[in-house]
């Protein structure tokens, strides 16, 4: 079970090997499939590594799989046996999570949570059943190695028939790439918090606003934000040109080509493996129509935009008539950068590449203030906005315009071991709602609580209010199959999602991982609702570890067909409900997958209790891990100092032989 000695030092990753086979069923352009070497079988050999590569034509190194970048495409059979033999040849750990699957925990490769990480010169074999279909993806969870090229896709095969009709298909991994060091990236964003946002507004902006609204508002409007040290173009912490933006480890300057014959169905696997970087994804002069959403089937939509978050995918069937080529693009959310492929009847065409739009503004919906006044489809702050926050500054204070006291908050009062100690009846009636909030109190690491919060759902992404075409919302959302639990959940965890981004501080409830001393303890077989209010300015694509949950669509929670996801968008100010069934017993990271919040402490475990639990001292057979050699002394990021861990708090019940099997 998990304890704070068990977190160990995040590390590293690299190259592998494997005989590459494209797959028969596929027609691409003459690359194979995709450019990215694919490995397809039931065992795999992988080797994590450093290697030289060159981006946008620029020589650098990489830390990866099997060197390339990103990382072999991984085939498997929905049902096969499953065997991978990680081997790391860095001199720092390394690990592999494979996102999105129902793996046992133990194989789910999390360091200091569901195993010990590979040490430099060992090799670990990871051995699963695959239990589903779809597109998922790869990525190291030890340091920042996901940020140097430690990620790749996975395609995994139904063993029936497909519901998705297509022709041809292909995978795109879009990703963000530094030419600096992860490390000295995070090393930076920890002393100056908004040194990589580039897109901040300037006098020139100033100017144009004053003769659009006049002087007197934008003046009101300057003042505000800057009374809240805030910045309305708070949308990414990072983007160009500390990033270049890639698909498939390409730029646009390369040019990565797909081709079609006009008719056909082609599918696009779209997987969003950044480091930092939320996309607006379009293809302009196609409709794309979503039958995917994380790796499950969804009632076709079409639309013409949708922003995908860190770690998400979509799959999406498009049919160009015309032999023409078009651009498949990918913005960055503050519209600092893009990348952009093409799609064309012919290899080597290359499309038009579309200007960068205007950089969205921020508006005081997204501080949890004002959404009466404010209208869906607004990005511009109302005139009477600042008569109308008076009643809610004082929850806005972010330490810096008024006094605040860095000792007021209390962890004593968050007892995250309450939230797992109720026992329902998983066969019986669902009990009495219970809503289980923690104490949120204004602190160093909570520099605001959103006043107003409510449901986004309805939504598009930030800054695509206005676009004029159509675009994906959350709500629109609908399972193809039935969703296989529709028990109502027996009872409700509210967390709230935190921050100081003046001190780069972010974490759950306002306690950072590194200041966890309990697990969010769930029971097998029961259902729990989880509800994340956001209290911070950025929005946070939330990944929960080993299991599906069902977003609570308000108007829909009764319809059997709540769309599944494994990881989803948490807006500013906005007020999100998943609908959990416990199922997989171990313990699980749940954490924001940008990475350096996740490194910065927005990350907790969450741990499923067997429904029949054995005392530790009759736990015959079972060989716990050891954490008496795990070494933190190597940890390299500060805020994952473990050491103040009060392990006589972490009492967590032993599972049965059985059930570390499942």
């Amino acid at each position: 079970m998990f304890t704070r000695r068990r977190f160990l030092q995040y590390t590293a990753a690299g190259m592998a090997t494997g005989a590459i086979a494209a797959p028969a069923w596929a027609r691409t352009s003459g690359e194979g499939n995709f450019g990215i070497p694919m490995l397809r079988g039931n065992q795999f050999d992988l080797t994590v590594g450093k290697f030289p590569v060159r981006i946008n034509g620029r020589a650098t190194e990489a830390t990866g799989v099997n060197g390339s970048v990103p990382g072999p495409l991984l085939r498997f059979r929905e049902g096969d046996e499953i065997t991978l033999n990680v081997s790391n040849t860095l001199d720092v750990d390394t690990s592999i999570h494979w996102h999105g699957l129902l793996v046992p925990f133990q194989m789910d490769g999390v360091p200091g949570v569901s195993f010990p990480g590979i040490r430099p010169g060992e090799t670990f074999s990871y051995k699963y059943a695959v239990p589903q279909n779809g597109t998922y993806w790869y990525h190291s969870h030890s340091g920042l190695q996901e940020q140097s090229g430690h990620y790749g896709p996975i395609i995994i095969d139904p063993k029936g028939a497909d519901p998705v009709a297509y022709d041809r298909e292909y995978v795109l991994v879009l990703s963000d790439w530094t030419y600096g060091t992860p490390e000295r990236l995070f090393a930076k964003l920890k002393k100056h918090s908004d040194s990589q946002n580039f897109q901040q507004r300037t006098v020139g902006d100033f100017l144009h606003d004053a003769s659009e609204e006049g002087l007197g508002k934008v003046l009101d409007d300057r003042a505000m934000w800057g009374a809240m040290r805030m910045s309305p173009r708070d949308l990414a912490d990072v983007g160009a040109p500390t990033y270049t933006y890639l698909i498939n480890g390409r730029s646009t300057a390369d040019n990565f080509n797909m081709v079609f014959n006009p008719g056909e169905r082609v599918r696009l696997r779209i997987i969003n493996g950044s480091a930092m970087t939320l996309f607006n994804v379009r293809m302009p002069g196609l409709p794309m129509t979503i039958v995917q959403a994380d790796g499950q089937h969804v009632q076709p939509l079409e639309v013409d935009e949708f922003q995908m978050g860190v770690a998400e995918t979509y799959d999406v069937i498009v049919t160009p008539q015309v032999a023409e080529a078009f651009a498949f693009v990918a913005e960055s959310i503050d519209r600092s950068g893009q990348a952009v492929a093409t799609l064309g009847p012919r290899p080597g065409m290359r499309a038009n590449t579309p200007q960068l739009r205007a950089v969205p503004t921020l508006s005081m919906k997204d501080m949890g203030m004002d959404h009466g006044a404010m209208g869906h489809g607004s990005m511009e702050m109302d005139a009477d906005a600042p008569a109308a926050m008076d009643h809610s500054m004082e929850g806005m204070d972010h330490g810096m315009a008024m006094p605040m006291d860095h000792g007021a908050m209390d962890h004593s009062k968050m007892d995250h071991a309450a939230m797992g100690h109720v026992m329902p009846d998983p066969k019986g009636p669902a009990v009495q709602m219970v809503s289980i909030e923690a104490d949120i109190e204004k602190g160093p690491g909570v520099a605001n609580i959103a006043a107003m919060p409510m449901s986004r759902l309805d939504e598009p992404g930030i800054g695509l209010d206005d676009v004029g075409h159509r675009t994906m919302t959350y709500s629109q959302l609908r399972s193809l199959e039935p969703n296989p639990d529709t028990r109502a959940p027996g009872r409700e965890l509210v967390i709230h999602l935190t921050s100081n981004m003046e001190r780069y501080m972010w974490s759950f409830d306002g306690v950072k991982f590194s200041e966890v001393t309990e697990s969010i303890r769930f029971h097998e077989g029961e259902r729990v609702r989880l509800t994340l209010i956001n209290d911070t300015m950025m929005p946070h694509p939330i990944h929960l570890h080993g299991m599906f949950f069902d977003l609570v669509i308000p108007g829909a929670e009764t319809s059997g067909r709540l769309p599944r996801k494994h990881t989803v968008i948490v807006k500013p100010a906005d007020k999100v409900s998943v609908d959990i069934s416990a199922e997989h017993v171990g313990d699980w990271a749940f954490h924001c997958h940008l990475l350096y919040h996740m490194a910065a402490g927005m990350m907790q475990v969450v741990t499923i209790l067997p429904a029949e639990v054995m005392p530790m001292a009759d736990h015959q057979g079972h060989e716990m891990m050891d954490h008496s050699t795990m070494d933190h002394s190597s940890m390299g990021q500060g805020e994952m100092d473990h050491s103040k861990m009060d392990h006589s708090k972490m009492n967590h019940d032993a599972m049965s032989e059985e059930d570390m099997k499942r």
